[in-house]
């Protein structure tokens, strides 16, 4: 019934004004805004996210948009020039960086305005 559908994901935030700020001049990303204060981001692979403000917002407790990377090192030194602080969960190694080297792909954490989970991530075979 679905199959054809071309779904999308989505998450709210508590500032639509704040959150748009940071994801165009934070991260540079590309957004259009939609009514009621939604805003999609424009990703890479056509896979759009809407962004919508919610006065009832509570973050969730899993990464909500992750962003594959070459250069895991450079995108956290970049993103860590533009302001934003990687998070340190208990009980998950990190550097100095921040970035999880145990396991599966190498990644870092971050969050948005709103709390929600962001990160940045690069395949373990393609780290050197």
């Amino acid at each position: 019934m679905l199959t054809d559908s071309p779904a999308f994901s989505g998450f709210s935030v508590l500032d639509a004004d704040e959150a748009k700020a940071f994801y165009t001049d934070t991260l540079g990303l590309h957004v259009e805004d939609n009514h009621g204060g939604m805003f999609t981001l424009k990703l890479a692979g056509g896979r759009d996210t809407i962004v919508y403000p919610s006065p009832l917002h509570t973050p969730a407790s899993y990464t909500v948009l992750n962003f594959p990377v070459d250069d895991i090192e450079a995108a956290v030194d970049g993103l860590v020039d533009r302001g934003v602080v990687f998070e340190r969960y208990d009980g998950i190694p990190v550097d100095e960086r921040g970035i999880m080297r145990e396991g599966g792909p190498l990644i870092a954490w971050f969050t948005d305005p709103a709390g929600n989970v962001l990160s940045v991530l690069q395949d373990r075979e393609d780290a050197s």
